[in-house]
């Protein structure tokens, strides 16, 4: 159930001094707006997805509650416009996207329709399960942060610490149990390590239907082949191989030259990452 007031939302995301209404849940400088404002995060877009759906009961959830033959990029647009508006926007409009995505979750239930990896056909799925939310959450925090150290600069130390703790944060608001979200990054990446080892991802033919989709359109987007190679170049490579997904050397020539590319780029334009913020 969703808390009854902004008051009681915020205490269940830990936030006891938040900002003020008009300056949002976080403060100009945090590290969580200064990676979430680096317009290269976005390209993870896809990377994020299929690490998303590598988890059947996830890529079942998607196949059964979303047009992704139709509409490929429109689940990912949603979920990365509500993130965008928790990170930046005025208290109200951040707290209703949270709720947003809550009640998105709270619609999606079904069975697995054929078995995969270890979970058995008619396996029962929840938008609401800890564990899964947990997952795709996950998955764009490592996202995002596997991105920023290869086209801006890696997060370590404090910077990291910090960025860990604000998304923490978000993990709460979006309903995730405390209890069940890595205390810190260390804790953070055993969990997710462990996860890309472990049976709990199988990526089936549900979604491998989805990344087709997504990766191979009907009718092409513009972008699409750097979209794909950095969706693919970025993925583990386990679940890089059962995408079906090629990857070479001259493939990975291309990704390290975009991605040189865009630092040079970067650092024509903006100050070093870990440098003051300027209230951008």
């Amino acid at each position: 159930m969703l808390p009854r007031d902004d008051a009681e939302l915020l205490a269940l995301a830990g936030l006891d001094d938040p900002p003020p209404p008009e300056q949002g849940l976080f403060r100009a400088g945090s590290w969580l707006r200064r990676v979430s404002s680096e317009s290269v995060v976005l390209a993870g877009g896809g990377r994020a997805l299929l690490l998303e759906i590598a988890h059947p009961l996830v890529a079942e959830g998607v196949a059964q509650h979303s047009r992704f033959r139709e509409d490929p990029l429109g689940r990912l647009q949603r979920t990365l416009d509500a993130l965008s508006a928790i990170a930046f926007r005025d208290r109200a409009a951040a707290l209703a996207a949270a709720r947003g995505v809550e009640r998105v979750h709270e619609g999606v239930r079904g069975r697995l329709e054929v078995e995969t990896g270890r979970f058995a056909a008619g396996t029962r799925y929840d938008g609401r399960d800890p564990e899964l939310m947990l997952w795709v959450w996950a998955t764009l925090v490592d996202t995002a942060l596997a991105i920023t150290a290869r086209f801006v600069a890696p997060l370590v130390g404090e910077a990291l610490a910090l960025y860990y703790a604000e998304q923490r944060v978000v993990a709460r608001l979006l309903g995730i149990p405390v209890a069940r979200v890595p205390a810190d990054a260390d804790a953070f990446r055993a969990y997710f390590d462990a996860m890309l080892v472990g049976d709990a991802l199988c990526v089936g033919e549900r979604a491998r239907a989805i990344a087709a989709a997504l990766l191979d359109p009907p009718r092409p987007l513009p972008g699409g082949s750097l979209f794909r190679l950095v969706t693919a170049g970025m993925l583990p490579p386990r679940l890089r191989e059962a995408f079906g997904l090629g990857w070479d050397e001259a493939r990975e020539a291309r990704l390290d030259a975009l991605a040189r590319s865009a630092r040079a780029l970067r650092g024509e334009r903006r100050p070093a990452l870990d440098s003051p913020d300027k209230g951008r």
